[in-house]
C-alpha cells in the first residue's frame, strides 16, 4: 500500500547528549572531521546507513541505544567538547575580525544552487560547488555573510543508465523536515511567508528555511506550501527544471522574494541590513528591482533614477559563462507580463525592461537577457578567472561602446576551493603531523619535509580507496542495467591499484569534450593495455535532462566501457556528485580536463585533485591558463583558431594521446625504463616493479610536492574570499555608504549628475589638436606637449576627464602598450569651448602614436567606462 501522506518523526535526545542535535543541523560537521568522526563513533553501522548524515544517523538510532549514550560518561564528554568548539568557532573573533571598519558590516549572497553536502542535494555541478564553498571559507574567516537560495523539493536529478547506456533521471522528492534546515518562524511560532503577486491576480507564496553552514545561515525559499494553488507550488520542484516562464518565476522567487526573505531574517534576528548584494550569475539578478522598489517606496522615496544609482553602487555581479548559450534570456514581452502584475509597483516596467535589452550592436531588443540586467544593475562586476575576465570584457563589450576591450569594466577573482572540505583525511594528518596546530591551508610547505615513500605509500592508499568505491559502483550501475549476479564477477577486477589512475568528472556539455579521448579508440586502447605503461581512467558525469548531445556522448563513451577487453581499465560512474567526489578527487593521479578553449570559465574539479597531490593534464583554460607552470602537470596543445571543429578535436586528441604514452605514464612509472610487467591471461593487472633505487618515482613525488606547496594557497577558497573582500565587497561598501549618507545627498547627486551628463554628452566634440616641443628629429627623451580644443556644450571641465593616449603604433596606426596622460583644462575659450593641456616623455624608439579622448568624471563612479560614454579624437 502507498501512504497518502508522510512526515519526519524528529528523535527527542536525552539531555546530556542533546547537543548532538545542534552538531547534527549546523553543516559545519560537512566539512569538520573531529565532528563527523564523533557522530561515526556513536554508531558506525548505522553511520555508513545513513550515508555520513548525523542527523539521518540519529533518525536511525532506537531509543534504547539513545539512553545507554546518554549514561556513557565518555560520550557525554566528548559530546560536550564538540559542542563548546562548535560554540568557539561560531562567537570568537576570527580572520575578519583584524580587517579594519571599512569591510562591510553585512553581504547578501545569492546563487540558484549551493553545494554544501550531499545530504542537502541543491547543487548541479560547478556554481553550486563554488556557492557552498564561497560560504563555508566566509564561515572560516568570520566573514558576516548570509546566503540566499531556493530550496527545490527534488533537488537536481539522480542519474542511472539504461541497458542501452542511455542516461535516465529520477526526481526523488525531498522532506524538508528530514534536511539538516529549521523553518524560520515568527515570534508567535507562525512560519514566516514571502509573498509576490503574480498575473491574473494570483499569489505566489514561499516559506523560508535556513540551513546554517558554519558562522553563515543560508535562506532558501520554499513555495511547495498549501496557500499557494498548483502552478505556485511547483515553481521550486526542481533545479533547472522546465523552461520559459517556470523558470523565468524561479528566478524572480529568487531574487525579489530573496530580499524580502532577508528583511525578515534581519528583523527577527536584529542583523544589521547587508551593506553588500553579490549577485552570482543572473539568475539572481531581479533582486536590484527589489532593492529599487524599497528606496523607490520608503519613507524618504528616491526616484527611478536616484534609487538606480544608489542600489547599484553596493552591488557586486559574477559572471559564470563565457558562452552566450549559458545566459538566461527571456522574450520582453514575458517580463512585461510578469512586472506588470504589480511586483515592483513604483518601477516602471519600462524601466525594467531597458535594464534587460540587448539595445547594443549585434544584440536582439526583443530579448531580456539576465545577465546585461545583472551587469547594469551593479557598479562592479567580475569573472572567475584571469582568462574567463578577458573573455566576459569582450563578450560584453557592446555595453560600453567606443572603449577598448581591456577598459571595460569587469575584473576577475578566480575560483577557489574550500580545502577542509576537499582534502583528503590522510593528506590533512601528513601535515599535521610535521606542523601541528592551524588549518592545512597555512602548512602547504611543509610537504618538503615528508619523505618520498611515504607520499608514495598515500598516494596508493588513496588509488585503493578510490578502487573499492569504484568497484561497488560499477557492480551497482550494471544491477541498475539489469545484469544478473553471474555476469558480475569481472567488476570484483576492475583497476589496479598499481597502476596509473586518471580522473575526469564534470558536467556533460558538449564543449567539455567528455569523448575527445575516444578520438582514436585503438590508440586509447593500446594506452590502456600498454604491456608496460598502462593507464586507467575513471569518469564520471551528468548531462541535463534537455541535453541530448550530452546524454549520446555519455552512452558513446560508457558503450567503449562496456568492451570486455578494456572495462577492467576504464569505468563510468552514475550519479556523480560530493560523496563520490571524495574518493574520486583523492585517488587519481591525474586530473583530466579538455575543453574547448577559451569555453570555460574557471574549472574548480582540477584544483581540488591538486590540493590531494593529484597532477592536472589540461588545456589551457579557466584557472590552469594562469596557474600551470610547467612543473605541476602538463598543457594539451591547442589547435589553432582557423581550424574546424574536426581538425581541431583531431590534433588535441593527438597531443593528449601524445603527453600520455611519451611523458605521463613513463614518468609515473620510473624513468629507469622499467615498469609493468607482461600481463597474464586472466591476470586482475600488471605486476609493477621498482621505479628507481628507493621504489618510487623520484621526478614523479617532486611534482606532487610543487603542486601542494604552490597550488595549494592559490585555489583555496579562502584566498578567493579575501580577494572579493578586498577588491570587491569593501569598495562596494564604501561606495554603499556614501550614496546613501545625509540623506542620500550624493546618490541624488550623482543621478542628476549622470542624467544631465547623459542628456547633453551628444554636445561634446574634440575641435583640434596641436602639439609641440619635439626635435625636428623626435628621439626618446623628448617631451611631447599637446593642446586638445574642446567643445563641451552645457557641461564643464570638473565634469570630464580628457586624456592623451599614447604609444607604439601599427601599420593600420592602432596605439598598442597604450599610455595614459591626462590633460587639464587650460583656458576657457568661451562658448563651451575649453583648452586643456599635457605633455609626455617619449620611452621608445619606433613608430609613435597619440590621440585623445573624453570620458565623463564624477567621485561616484568605480570606472572610467562605467556610464559607457566617451568621444575619441
Amino acid at each position: 500500500m502507498k501512504a497518502i501522506r508522510r512526515f519526519t518523526v524528529r528523535t527527542v535526545l536525552p539531555e546530556p547528549i542533546a547537543a548532538l542535535d545542534t552538531l547534527a543541523t549546523n553543516l559545519r560537521w560537512s566539512w569538520h572531521q573531529p565532528t563527523r568522526e564523533l557522530f561515526e563513533s556513536l554508531d558506525p553501522v548505522l553511520w555508513e546507513e545513513s550515508r555520513h548524515d548525523p542527523a539521518g544517523l540519529l533518525g536511525l538510532v532506537t531509543r534504547e541505544q539513545l539512553q545507554r549514550l546518554a549514561l556513557d560518561t565518555d560520550v557525554v564528554e566528548r559530546v560536550r567538547a564538540a559542542e563548546e568548539d562548535l560554540r568557539r568557532y561560531l562567537e570568537e573573533p576570527r580572520r575578519y575580525q583584524e580587517l579594519g571598519e571599512d569591510v562591510p558590516q553585512c553581504i547578501a549572497y545569492f546563487s540558484p544552487e549551493y553545494g554544501i553536502t550531499e545530504v542537502l542535494p541543491q547543487y548541479s555541478g560547478g556554481l553550486g560547488i563554488l556557492a557552498g564553498d564561497h560560504l563555508k571559507s566566509a564561515s572560516d574567516l568570520g566573514v558576516p555573510l548570509i546566503g540566499v537560495g531556493l530550496l527545490y523539493q527534488a533537488g537536481y536529478f539522480k542519474q542511472s543508465l539504461s541497458r542501452d547506456a542511455w542516461q535516465q533521471e529520477t526526481y526523488p522528492v525531498l522532506d524538508p523536515d528530514a534536511l539538516p534546515l529549521t523553518l524560520l518562524r515568527e515570534a508567535d511560532g507562525t512560519a514566516c511567508v514571502v509573498t509576490l503577486p503574480l498575473p491574473n491576480g494570483r499569489k505566489l507564496h514561499a516559506n523560508i528555511w535556513r540551513a546554517d553552514v558554519g558562522r553563515v545561515p543560508l535562506l532558501l525559499l520554499d513555495s511547495n506550501m498549501p496557500a499557494n494553488d498548483d502552478g505556485a507550488r511547483s515553481i521550486t520542484d526542481r533545479l533547472y527544471g522546465g523552461g520559459g516562464d517556470h523558470r523565468l518565476q524561479q528566478e524572480i522567487l529568487l531574487g525579489m522574494g530573496g530580499v524580502k526573505a532577508l528583511r525578515i531574517f534581519q528583523r527577527l534576528t536584529g542583523r544589521p541590513a547587508p551593506e553588500v548584494f553579490h549577485t552570482n550569475e543572473g539568475h539572481a539578478g531581479f533582486l536590484g528591482i527589489e532593492r529599487i522598489q524599497e528606496l523607490m517606496s520608503g519613507p524618504a522615496p528616491l526616484t527611478w533614477d536616484e534609487a538606480l544609482v544608489t542600489g547599484r553602487a553596493s552591488t557586486v555581479f559574477t559572471t559564470h559563462t563565457p558562452v552566450e548559450a549559458g545566459i538566461d534570456r527571456f522574450d520582453a514581452a514575458q517580463i512585461k507580463y510578469f512586472f506588470d502584475a504589480g511586483l515592483a509597483p513604483d518601477v516602471p516596467t519600462a524601466k525594467v525592461l531597458e535594464l534587460g535589452r540587448e539595445s547594443y550592436e549585434g544584440g536582439d531588443p526583443s530579448v531580456f537577457n539576465m545577465a546585461v540586467m545583472g551587469l547594469r544593475l551593479a557598479q562592479r562586476a567580475n569573472g572567475v578567472a584571469k582568462l574567463h575576465g578577458r573573455v566576459s570584457r569582450e563578450m560584453f563589450s557592446g555595453l560600453w561602446p567606443g572603449f577598448d576591450h581591456s577598459e571595460v569594466p569587469i575584473t576577475s577573482v578566480t575560483n577557489g576551493v574550500h580545502v577542509p572540505t576537499w582534502v583528503d583525511p590522510q593528506i590533512e594528518a601528513m601535515a599535521e603531523e610535521l606542523a601541528p596546530g592551524g588549518t592545512v591551508g597555512a602548512r602547504w610547505d611543509v610537504v618538503f619535509n615528508v619523505p618520498d615513500e611515504k607520499i608514495w605509500e598515500i598516494r596508493r592508499q588513496l588509488r585503493g580507496r578510490l578502487i573499492e568505491d569504484v568497484r561497488r559502483r560499477v557492480r551497482a550501475a550494471w544491477g541498475k542495467r539489469g545484469a544478473g549476479e553471474a555476469e558480475l564477477t569481472w567488476t570484483d577486477s576492475v583497476l589496479n591499484p598499481d597502476v596509473l589512475t586518471i580522473g575526469f568528472a564534470r558536467r556533460v556539455p558538449t564543449y567539455k569534450r567528455l569523448t575527445l579521448m575516444l578520438r582514436d579508440p585503438a590508440r586509447l586502447k593500446r594506452l590502456l593495455l600498454h604491456p608496460e605503461h598502462p593507464i586507467q581512467i575513471v569518469i564520471a558525469g551528468k548531462s541535463h535532462p534537455a541535453d541530448d548531445a550530452g546524454k549520446k556522448m555519455i552512452q558513446d563513451l560508457v558503450h567503449f566501457t562496456d568492451d570486455p577487453e578494456v572495462r577492467h581499465r576504464i569505468a563510468f560512474l552514475p550519479n556523480y556528485d560530493i560523496a563520490m567526489a571524495r574518493t574520486l578527487f583523492p585517488g587519481c593521479d591525474v586530473w583530466l580536463n579538455n575543453p574547448l578553449r577559451p569555453l570555460e570559465a574557471c574549472g574548480t574539479s582540477g584544483m581540488k585533485a591538486a590540493i590531494n597531490g593529484s597532477l592536472n593534464l589540461s588545456v589551457l583554460d579557466g584557472w590552469w591558463d594562469e596557474m600551470y607552470d610547467g612543473a605541476n602537470g602538463w598543457a594539451i596543445p591547442t589547435a589553432g583558431g582557423s581550424s574546424s571543429p574536426q581538425e581541431r578535436d583531431a590534433v588535441e586528441a593527438a597531443a593528449l594521446y601524445e603527453l600520455l604514452e611519451t611523458q605521463i605514464a613513463p614518468r609515473f612509472y620510473g624513468a629507469s625504463g622499467t615498469g609493468a610487467g607482461a600481463e597474464s591471461a586472466g591476470a586482475a593487472g600488471p605486476s609493477i616493479e621498482r621505479r628507481g633505487p628507493e621504489g618510487v618515482p623520484v621526478h614523479w613525488i617532486s611534482m606532487i610536492k610543487h603542486t601542494l606547496s604552490h597550488l595549494g594557497p592559490a585555489v583555496s577558497a579562502d584566498r578567493m574570499v579575501l580577494d572579493y573582500i578586498r577588491e570587491l565587497y569593501t569598495p562596494a561598501a564604501k561606495a554603499g555608504r556614501a550614496v546613501r549618507a545625509e540623506d542620500y545627498r550624493l546618490g541624488r547627486e550623482l543621478a542628476a549628475w549622470t542624467k544631465h551628463v547623459r542628456s547633453n554628452w551628444s554636445q561634446v566634440h574634440v575641435e583640434h589638436i596641436d602639439s609641440g616641443g619635439l626635435s625636428e628629429v623626435p628621439q626618446v627623451g623628448d617631451k611631447l606637449a599637446v593642446n586638445a580644443y574642446l567643445n563641451l556644450g552645457v557641461l564643464g571641465p570638473a565634469d570630464v576627464l580628457v586624456e592623451l593616449a599614447y604609444g607604439k603604433v601599427d601599420e593600420s596606426d592602432q596605439l598598442n602598450g597604450v599610455g595614459l596622460a591626462e590633460l587639464e583644462p587650460s583656458e576657457n575659450l568661451g562658448n563651451g569651448r575649453y583648452k586643456f593641456s599635457g605633455a609626455v616623455t617619449i620611452e621608445h624608439s619606433g613608430a609613435f602614436g597619440y590621440t585623445v579622448r573624453v570620458i565623463p568624471r564624477h567621485k561616484g563612479l568605480a570606472s572610467k567606462a562605467e556610464l559607457g560614454l566617451v568621444v575619441n579624437a
